[in-house]
């Protein structure tokens, strides 16, 4: 167990120095105050030490064992973190990151604007060498969801369709504006060219709405139409694309966004599904994941179609996250920097561990869609710098609660893409994710903070490695040091980390990410005090760590993203 303490500095005064904890077993992270001790000694900030919004944040994530968000107002009352390096108390996927792609088409407009362009799955460029780099980046690789509001208007322009293959149409009257449209084989064939050169893991989300008749209560009813998607499948099947997993729906679950269906026929159409997958795929050496509901978390919604698909009919379960409200909203930033919205997810991610534990099944959830606020986003604050403090904090929140994957809303396209729409440039959080994927492991290990909700610490075992890198305020080179007694009496197994001058000659590295000009609304991130940006060529930058003494406290100024690798700190869990 490493531990740490925050006891609130004065004013403009040295905080403590890291030798005053030796001995105390407070080793790995010593204080709040020795964390940002660098940062309020150049600044000196007469308010806060770390704040919400509209005064200091700053963000400590570390990769490998330690990820620590840090909006501690100063004079906060003492209080200890702590990580627990016994046993891993959850497990991502090797692609916990993912990212979708969508079907808006270019005259999709939100509040004035129509911030798609041509990034829907229809018409994106998929010759454009900084997409194909950006995606090219991730090892293990990118998932990729395909999927979106009108997925369940897509149809298939395979033989059976009947009719001509047309693409969408905007139409006022129709459920979200546009008429159907529909997906050419020979664009299929393009978009899987893609991904099989880009090395792409691919979930495609099936239209569910087929043979579908509206009931009294306002749901669709009757069985799903399967026909058009089996030979959607099929076709894909015989051409040797590797889909990793098929999803039913988008949207539909709870009351619906547009429509709706009830979990009892829901189940019956998922067990269709899988039994259409295992009978295509009978021959294949593998079977792609059968998923579904993909929207949002309904609770009696979702047990009812674990119940009914239990134990083994339905791989993942998949609910979409828009937790901030409507992009128009001006206060976004004030969300995004708020403690009490953070933790407004805990419930969601927590209630579905539950019925999931409780039900018996072998289905484990992923998030499918997650874009933070609806109807595209909004520029300059869900495609800037500030935007990675809600999206690094989600991954690192819903990694605690078992879930396996994460899927942000977009890779590219409305104002919350990971690349910009029009040139392809990354955008902060293609770069927070990017790190992301690189240096946290898939192990989670219990991370506890008693005391103000405005330090949020989350701790991850390193990617490929049996040594945990942890954020630790200069320590390492940990041993097993036998059972202390902490909080209220509770009984740990504690991971002594030597003090900081025991750490001599060790070094860790550092990846420290701000905005350009100190602006939380720009585009454009630094990396240890260098833009990031793509080259002529259009490939993706090599992200590369400052090396730092590891006796050394670890310095995170306000408003800045800090991860940190220390491969000296062994755990039990990471071995």
């Amino acid at each position: 167990m490493a531990s740490w303490q925050q006891r609130p500095p004065p004013a403009c005064s040295p905080l403590p120095d890291p030798g005053d904890y030796k001995g105390t077993g407070l080793g790995p992270l010593a204080t709040a105050a020795t964390l940002l001790r660098s940062a309020l000694w150049r600044h000196c900030l007469p308010r806060v030490v770390m704040a919400a919004a509209g005064t200091q944040l700053g963000r400590l994530l570390v990769g490998g064992l330690w990820l620590l968000a840090a909006l501690l107002q100063r004079g906060a009352a003492a209080a200890v973190a702590a990580v627990d390096g016994r046993r891993a108390i959850a497990a991502t996927g090797e692609n916990f990151v993912c990212a979708t792609l969508d079907w808006w088409p270019p005259d999709k407009c939100d509040y004035g604007t129509c911030p798609w362009g041509r990034a829907g799955l229809l018409n994106l460029d998929l010759s454009n060498k900084v997409l194909l780099n950006a995606v090219r980046a991730f090892s293990p690789p990118l998932m990729l969801r395909l999927g979106g509001s009108l997925q369940d208007k897509v149809v298939y322009g395979t033989a059976d369709l009947g009719r001509p293959c047309a693409p969408f149409a905007k139409n006022a009257s129709e459920m979200h504006g546009f008429t159907q449209g529909c997906l050419t084989l020979r664009r299929w064939d393009e978009l899987n060219a893609f991904f099989q050169k880009s090395g792409a893991r691919i979930v495609f989300g099936i239209n569910a709405l087929n043979g579908r008749v509206p009931l009294p209560d306002g749901s669709m009813g009757g069985p799903w139409d399967y026909t058009n998607a089996a030979s959607l499948i099929r076709y894909t099947a015989n051409k040797g694309y590797r889909i990793h997993g098929w999803e039913l729906g988008n949207e539909l679950s709870g009351t619906g966004v547009g429509a709706r269906v009830g979990a009892e026929q829901y189940g019956a159409d998922v067990i269709a599904l899988k039994t259409l997958v295992d009978d295509i795929y009978a021959s294949h050496p593998s079977k792609p994941l059968v998923l579904a509901p993909g929207g949002f978390f309904d609770q009696a919604w979702f047990a009812q179609l674990i119940v009914r698909t239990r134990p083994n009919l339905l791989d993942v379960i998949t609910h979409h996250i828009y937790n901030l409200g409507p992009g128009r909203d001006t206060h976004l930033i004030d969300k995004i920097l708020n403690p009490s919205v953070l933790d407004g997810m805990r419930s969601t991610f927590s209630s579905l561990q539950g019925l999931l534990k409780s039900a018996g099944t072998s289905t484990v959830a992923w998030v499918g869609e997650a874009g933070g606020a609806y109807n595209s986003g909004r520029h300059l604050v869900t495609d800037a710098f500030v935007f990675s403090f809600w999206f690094l904090d989600q991954l690192g929140m819903s990694a605690k609660y078992d879930t396996k994957s994460y899927c942000r809303q977009s890779l590219i396209g409305g104002n919350y893409g990971l690349l910009n729409t029009t040139t392809f440039q990354p955008n902060p959080d293609y770069y927070s994710a990017l790190l992301w994927h690189r240096l946290m492991g898939t192990k989670v290990l219990a991370t506890t903070f008693s005391g103000t909700n405005k330090i949020r610490a989350y701790a991850h075992c390193a990617r490929d490695s049996v040594s945990v890198s942890v954020t630790t305020q200069g320590a390492v080179a940990a041993h097993k040091h036998g059972a202390r007694k902490h909080v209220g009496g509770r009984k740990f197994r504690h991971v002594h980390v030597p003090s900081f001058d025991e750490a001599a000659g060790g070094v860790r590295d550092e990846y420290h990410l701000t905005p350009k000009d100190g602006n939380l609304r720009s585009q454009i991130m630094l990396l240890n005090g260098r833009a990031l940006a793509t080259d002529t060529a259009g490939n993706i930058p090599a992200l590369e760590a400052v090396k730092m003494d590891a006796a050394q406290p670890i310095a995170v100024a306000p408003y800045s993203i800090v991860f940190a690798r220390i491969s000296h700190f062994n755990a039990p869990a990471c071995s």
